[in-house]
């Protein structure tokens, strides 16, 4: 049986081998809470142990971070961080890769003003906006994994001993990324070959339409002509293999921008911009959210699908069978990090380029052409159950059972 330190050590050689596969004479950034100090050594360690040319480190804390929007000027969050967008867009056209380590706490900007969060995630969005774009065509590789906080532990384990909640969230991860395995690499192999194979069945299908049924949810979506069902494990500009997320459960596609209608309820919680969004509905016609409702953070609801044009449109669709690991844990993450592997669920926002075919070499207008949604944001949000029936709409019109009891059928 493996101790901490061995399953830290594989943690972090996924995350260089598997997540970002750093190259030699590569640069990799990584960005992560200063909570994660421990895990992001081990990685600067593997990484140059793989070749890596330079390890860049962009500590935040979000102690920090919550002082700056308590106490900061109101017009400073109006303020675009062009030199931080412009180092990075550089750095992503130059073949680096990019790591993100999420710890934070949910609730981290909870009571904050809802003006303050707006003005500033649309502003960096806006600054940020061609290195979005260069991550979102797999033109760069990427990644994103987690480290347990003591914050974000004692969100997910309330009921647990204070000196217990890190260690309990500790056990989830290496059991959901596969780091208690001996071998978590060739573990990684296989369970990616195992979502090719999904992805190969419905590109073979190339449903017209999907229509989900639950209890709260009545909805068809259209897909974009030429849409092409992906896993998280993709290749970059250099045809250099990555895996976006780790961990990850899920294959996925575009939707037609237009072609959503009906109504769709949340089965998790959503967090977004430091504030819980939680039992919440979305009805949409012709694509567009034209009515919404939640039980809880409707204020934050409201910010997101007023961001831009394109957040009150869906970017994703993403089939996850309920009997999944992470799904079968029985644990809320509070990240879709995580929960978004333990569910079915749409993204609301900009669309993956990658998902269409010919979509990479595309511009902006091409894709918008082409029924790609377009917009500053892209935030999933859950939607699965047990009770989740999909059927598969071929282009004769004809229904095919997809899922049944929120798995595949």
């Amino acid at each position: 049986m493996l101790n901490f330190n061995q399953k830290l050590e594989k943690y972090a050689l996924l995350a260089v081998k598997i997540g970002v596969n750093v190259q030699p004479g590569q640069k990799l950034v990584v960005n992560a809470d200063i909570a994660s100090a421990e895990l992001v050594r081990l990685i600067v360690r593997k990484a140059y142990e793989a070749g890596a040319s330079l390890v860049k480190v962009n500590y935040s804390d979000e102690i920090v971070t919550r002082t700056r929007y308590d106490l900061a000027p109101a017009d400073s969050f109006l303020e675009p961080p062009k030199w931080q967008a412009d180092e990075l867009e550089d750095l992503a056209r130059n073949g680096a890769a990019f790591l993100t380590i999420v710890s934070a706490n949910p609730d981290l900007l909870n009571g904050v003003d809802p003006g303050r969060i707006a003005n500033n995630q649309k502003t960096a969005g806006q600054a940020m906006a061609g290195y979005r774009e260069l991550l979102m065509g797999n033109h760069a590789s990427w990644s994103g994994l987690a480290f347990p906080s003591p914050s974000w532990a004692a969100k997910v384990f309330p009921d647990a001993p204070a000196d217990q909640q890190v260690e309990l969230l500790w056990d989830a991860i290496f059991k959901a990324v596969r780091a208690d395995q001996e071998d978590p690499i060739e573990a990684w192999h296989l369970h990616l070959n195992r979502l090719k194979q999904r992805c190969q069945l419905l590109n073979d299908k190339s449903y017209r339409k999907l229509h989900y049924t639950a209890p709260g949810t009545d909805l068809t979506i259209e897909l974009s002509e030429g849409h092409i069902w992906c896993q998280a494990g993709a290749v970059n500009g250099q045809n250099i293999p990555f895996l976006a997320n780790i961990p990850t459960e899920e294959v996925f596609t575009a939707p037609l921008k237009t072609g959503a209608n009906g109504t769709v309820s949340s089965t998790k919680p959503l967090s977004y911009g430091g504030n819980i969004i939680n039992r919440f509905t979305l009805t949409l016609e012709n694509g567009k959210v034209v009515a919404y409702t939640a039980e809880e953070g409707l204020e934050t609801l409201t910010t997101l699908l007023s961001m831009d044009e394109g957040a009150s449109y869906f970017g994703e669709v993403a089939l996850v069978p309920y009997h999944s690991p992470i799904s079968e844990s029985g644990i809320l993450y509070f990240t879709t990090l995580y929960d978004e592997n333990a569910s079915c669920h749409l993204a609301l926002g900009a669309a993956y380029a990658f998902t269409l075919q010919g979509g990479i070499a595309m511009s902006k207008e091409q894709l918008a052409e082409k029924g790609m949604n377009q917009s500053l944001v892209h935030v999933d949000f859950m939607m699965g159950s047990p009770e989740m029936n999909i059927d598969g709409i071929t282009k004769d019109g004809n229904a095919e059972p997809l899922f049944r009891n929120g798995d595949w059928a």
